[in-house]
């Protein structure tokens, strides 16, 4: 999570979005900068809401502070997590995908509550969702859009910004059998659902 006070923005970062990039282009410009534990870097807008939104009224006396963030495209972000998982130092780890092809990986994760841990990664959706006194994200990016993130980031804080990959997952083909996405289409519809109203 990035904050910058001057421009009233606070920039959550949703994982395996390149929130890493941003946030090491951006740390010098920001007033805060949260970076661990991940509870807090990746703090999703409930998360905000509950925490930092009541700090930042009540000490800062600050009520205009706008959110930002990215949003992967569905498919894209799970083959993210599932190639990230497959590292070589996650081999024997509860979390590790080496045992597993990416449409099993796939099957896992729409299990809900009942999915195993490698599957464990979450939602895009649940982490952006609106809160019910009306915090919600403000601004929200296509991480496929990288030319319009960069374009608000750089008007918003008159600066120039240069990405560098950071924090990259491993280079490999995943294939998802039609079948499947379409069920992951309709188990996940709130997903797909956000991400496509996005222009």
């Amino acid at each position: 999570m990035l904050v910058f006070w001057t421009q009233k923005l606070v920039f959550l970062s949703v994982p395996k979005t390149g929130t890493t990039a941003i946030e090491t282009a951006l740390a010098s410009s920001a007033d805060m900068v949260i970076s661990n534990p991940p509870e807090l870097k990746h703090a999703p807008v409930y998360r905000y809401n509950r925490f930092f939104r009541p700090m930042f009224e009540r000490a800062c006396n600050a009520s205009d502070l706008e959110l930002m963030a990215v949003m992967r495209e569905p498919v894209s972000w799970l083959a993210s997590w599932y190639r990230y998982r497959r590292r070589d130092f996650m081999r024997g780890h509860v979390n590790s995908t080496h045992e597993v092809s990416f449409e099993e990986f796939v099957r896992e994760y729409m299990k809900g509550d009942k999915k195993a841990p490698f599957a464990n990664v979450g939602s895009q959706a649940k982490f952006l969702e609106p809160r019910p006194n009306g915090v919600k994200v403000d601004h929200l990016f296509r991480y496929e859009d990288q030319s319009r993130l960069l374009n608000f980031l750089e008007d918003r804080l008159e600066r120039t910004i240069q990405l560098e990959r950071r924090n990259t997952s491993p280079a490999m083909p995943v294939e998802l059998p039609l079948a499947t996405q379409k069920k992951l289409r309709k188990k996940c519809a709130a997903e797909f659902k956000l991400y496509e109203s996005l222009a």
